[in-house]
């Protein structure tokens, strides 16, 4: 089969540093690809801002191909090329869907809700195989309906055709730099080898061995009696169905065949992850150290609090906060990184410098090395603020490359 690749909501581009093991771009900016797979589409778009800074990015290191900088819901998916894997990260948005007004049978989910999207895309180009990423608190939203959003994902994806797998990934788990959780998902047409193949195996095989997850990231034995079963087609007539009765305790792996899901939470087998003393520059610009006033800030933040409040009707109450270390131990991957990384919040890194003994912000390229792009990648003309957002945005690229060692394996696989 082809190894043909469509991105959505790429941002800077991170499935397609892993699936091509980029490490490095040539004095032009264009990026020096390693692997088998060939790109030939891809879609940013960033609705909150005028100026368009990941595309831009992506436009800088892959300038050859055929890309978009219009929201996927005025694209016609007919138009997207043909592909063998469809790729992407989108948020955990408010899945639900309602039947519509003017069409009895119809079903509409909510306007803006980027799964429909990718729905949509599946349902117009039918690629064999599928990898999306997404939070971890997706398999529990939303809180008063526990389980409804994944399985509404789940239903869709059985409607379609295709069986999946996912699995709830911390990357320093797995030797990368960061403490990032996120939630991994496979899956794929139920026409392909490798459906045939996977439907044909033991429930404990999948899970310890022979699934995709499995055999890039090892987890220890689990026993059978641990398993949950679900389904998300019996006992529901259509997807409103599911949308309003639907509810499950997913644990962090498990997979899909014909509708049937079994779930079971798995450990890891850990690596040791690389820590931020491995990754920090050395002779940081002045710029990134803290002054007088951040660090007193810092001081607050970052400590413990018990905080007099009250709330829209007059109920007073106390906001606690637990304090957390004063700066961020070198000798430790990094935390998840957020989209504010870089300004004065309890969530952004602060190092003491090793050279100069003194409080720090992480660099823009120690941000690229936490999700392990090349370094200077976001280093494209958009402003400092900016190149700290995409890197809170990203993914850890590494995960990715793994991943794709063994998807490039099944594509050969298939006919």
């Amino acid at each position: 089969m082809e190894k043909t690749v469509v991105e959505l909501f790429a941002g800077v581009g991170g499935f397609r540093v892993g699936f091509n093991n980029i490490s490095a771009f040539d004095k032009d900016g264009r990026a020096l690809e390693n692997g088998p797979f060939r790109f030939v589409w891809a879609n940013q778009w960033e609705p909150s801002t005028i100026a368009q800074h990941a595309y831009d990015c992506y436009r800088m290191r892959f300038p050859n191909e055929p890309s978009s900088n219009v929201d996927i819901a005025k694209i016609d998916k007919a138009s997207i090329p043909d592909h063998s894997i469809l790729c992407g990260g989108f948020p955990c948005q408010d899945y639900s869907v309602a039947h519509t007004l003017s069409q009895a049978k119809g079903i509409e989910g909510k306007k803006g809700v980027l799964w429909w999207q990718i729905n949509d895309i599946l349902k117009a180009k039918k690629p064999a195989f599928v990898l999306l990423e997404n939070v971890d608190r997706l398999l529990k939203s939303p809180a008063k309906q526990r389980g409804r959003d994944f399985g509404i994902m789940l239903r869709c994806l059985a409607d379609l055709g295709y069986g999946m797998e996912w699995r709830v990934i911390n990357a320093a788990d797995y030797g990368h730099p960061q403490r990032r959780r996120r939630t991994f998902i496979f899956a794929f047409r139920n026409d392909t080898v490798y459906y045939k193949r996977f439907s044909k195996l033991a429930f404990s095989d999948i899970f310890e061995k022979e699934g995709i997850f499995a055999k890039c990231f090892p987890v220890n034995q689990i026993s059978s009696s641990d398993i949950s079963h679900i389904n998300v087609k019996q006992g529901y007539s259509d997807l409103v169905e599911v949308s309003d009765k639907f509810h499950a305790a997913f644990c962090n792996s498990g997979f899909m065949i014909n509708g049937g899901v079994h779930t079971v939470k798995l450990s890891p087998v850990t690596e040791n992850p690389i820590t931020l003393r491995e990754i920090i520059q050395r002779d940081v610009d002045e710029r990134y150290f803290l002054n007088d006033s951040q660090k007193a800030k810092f001081e607050f933040l970052r400590g413990s609090k018990k905080i007099a409040r009250t709330d829209d009707n007059g109920f007073e109450y106390f906001y606690t906060e637990g304090a957390m270390s004063p700066y961020d131990e070198l000798d430790l991957p990094a935390r998840t990184m957020l989209t504010s990384e870089g300004t004065v919040n309890r969530s952004t890194h602060i190092i003491m410098d090793p050279d100069k003994g003194r409080l720090r912000f992480l660099t823009p390229v120690e941000c690229e090395r936490i999700n392990q792009f090349p370094d200077n990648w976001t280093d494209t003309g958009m402003p400092l603020k900016r190149r700290y957002f995409m890197m809170g945005n990203a993914l850890v690229t590494g995960i990715i490359n793994k991943l794709s060692l063994i998807i490039n394996l099944v594509l050969e696989d298939e006919p």
